[in-house]
């Protein structure tokens, strides 16, 4: 961090002082939306018993956010490249803190996924625009850095989210878990009209692509409303629809003047694409990790929201250490290495919750809690630094947005998979002891599908080439 904050001095005043501004809020929104993520996570099974609702709807109140903010993150990626980055940053944080406030007053469970959709929307401005700041701000030699206290960021809001949202739940209930982001909003919205005064918009009167957004959200939906209708006759038919929806999206992308989504990064761009699919591939293996181990707890171990909390702080807690060691080491080594050894180390970690059962103490949970984190923490900054060092300064939004898609997207294959499992074994039918065993073999099942997706996505991170070389490219392809 020293180290950091000496190379910053040899900036000019006023980039120093735009830096430190973009890093403050980056940083703070960066702990903040993780932090509503696995405090709710911990609140699930409390607000199930208070609007009595069965595991398949309670999975739709951490997906529904989940799936709005993955629909409107590439669109808002590209609006921010035509309006600017932090005009769409602001927004996000307003509407951020205003659905957290009507989600924590939310009556029925209807009105609480319909808040939450709103919550997505606002973390889609906010993903999208984020990253794309700092990559703007800050030069190449320093970017893995900053972007390694950022991702630090989204590690130690990781890490207080199931503690506190278990001392929050216990002790004050559920709806504290909401509103307590509040506060938090309303600082960083002052923080940004007072410090953060430049503005980035590369791509300042290009058109945008209505319809191409349009096609891209509701094919998503589609897709994720059929899932969640397994095993019903009609849920092929809808999943279906939806993926001809995404291929009618590539499609109109390739012909468009000026698309939503440039299709030709991933087609012309190696290390970009496969540094997407590599983290497709490990939040689609990882991110319901939190979700299950805390229903099983909970449910199967009895333990407190605030008891559960803490166990689960494991993860986060050294993914929040060594995410800046990991950025800064993929400013000297290859991102490909560092991030393939991550991928490696999430793997191993992921293996041996397959054989979880009622009696697995909390020794081999948190153990292998540990690992997941330094492997999820060697992984993200190094494979984040790639995605924005292989592109040029115009595609910056798009990027940040891919990032956060493809983080999103990860999830929501994530939580669908776990919806269908549930599903499939469990039923439409609340979680109580007579249903536990089944409840551990769903468990079971979804940490085997998550292990044989990690291992190929080991692979997939390997193959993406060298950042260096690419990065070289970028930037004889701006000087011509």
């Amino acid at each position: 961090m020293a180290e950091f904050t000496e190379s910053m001095k040899h900036a000019s005043a006023s980039d120093l002082a735009t830096r430190r501004a973009a890093l403050v809020v980056a940083t703070l929104t960066s702990f903040m939306t993780p932090f509503m993520g696995s405090s709710i996570n911990i609140a699930l099974p409390a607000i199930g018993e208070s609007f009595r609702i069965n595991a398949v709807v309670l999975s739709w109140v951490a997906t529904s956010y989940i799936l709005a903010a993955a629909v409107f993150l590439v669109p808002f990626g590209r609006l921010a490249d035509i309006c600017g980055r932090k005009k769409i940053f602001a927004y996000g944080v307003v509407t951020l803190t205003v659905s957290s406030f009507l989600s924590g007053i939310s009556v029925s469970v209807f009105m609480l996924i319909v808040f939450r959709v709103l919550q997505g929307m606002g973390s889609a401005m906010i993903f999208a625009t984020g990253i794309a700041i700092l990559a703007s701000v800050f030069p190449a030699e320093e970017r893995g850095r900053a972007l390694g206290i950022n991702v630090a960021a989204v590690y130690i809001g990781l890490s207080l989210g199931p503690f506190l949202g278990g001392l929050l739940t216990q002790h004050l209930t559920w709806r504290s878990v909401f509103l307590i982001n509040v506060p938090f909003g309303v600082i960083i919205i002052l923080i940004v009209l007072w410090k953060l005064k430049a503005e980035w918009a590369e791509s300042k009167g290009e058109v945008f692509d209505i319809l191409g957004a349009l096609i891209y959200g509701m094919a998503l939906v589609a897709i994720m409303y059929g899932v969640s209708l397994l095993p019903s006759g009609r849920s092929p038919w809808i999943i279906f629809f939806g993926f001809l929806g995404i291929a009618a999206f590539v499609i109109w992308e390739k012909r468009v003047k000026y698309p939503v989504f440039n299709m030709t990064l991933f087609t012309s761009n190696r290390v970009f694409a496969f540094s997407c699919l590599a983290a497709l591939i490990h939040y689609s293996a990882t991110f319901a990790v939190t979700f299950l181990l805390s229903l099983y707890l909970q449910y199967v171990k009895g333990v407190s929201p605030q008891w559960a909390g803490l166990m689960l702080i494991a993860q986060p807690a050294v993914m929040a250490i060594f995410s800046p060691f990991a950025g800064r080491l993929s400013d000297r080594i290859e991102p490909r290495i560092v991030a393939s050894l991550g991928m490696t180390l999430t793997t191993l970690a992921l293996v041996p919750f397959i054989f979880l059962t009622k009696d697995s103490t909390a020794g081999f949970i948190i153990a292998n809690l540990l690992v997941l984190g330094f492997g999820f923490a060697l992984f993200s900054s190094p494979n984040t630094n790639a995605i924005m060092g292989s592109v040029d300064k115009r595609f910056y939004g798009l990027a940040s947005g891919s990032v956060g898609t493809m983080r999103l997207l990860g999830m929501m294959i994530s939580m669908g998979i776990v919806t269908v499992i549930f599903t499939l074994f469990i039923g439409r039918v609340q979680v109580i002891p007579e249903y536990y065993p089944a409840f551990i073999k769903s468990v079971r099942v979804a940490f085997v599908i998550f292990s044989v997706l990690c291992f190929f996505g080991i692979f997939s991170s390997m193959a993406r080439g060298r950042l260096r070389e690419s990065s070289r490219k970028n930037v004889e392809g701006e000087s011509l």
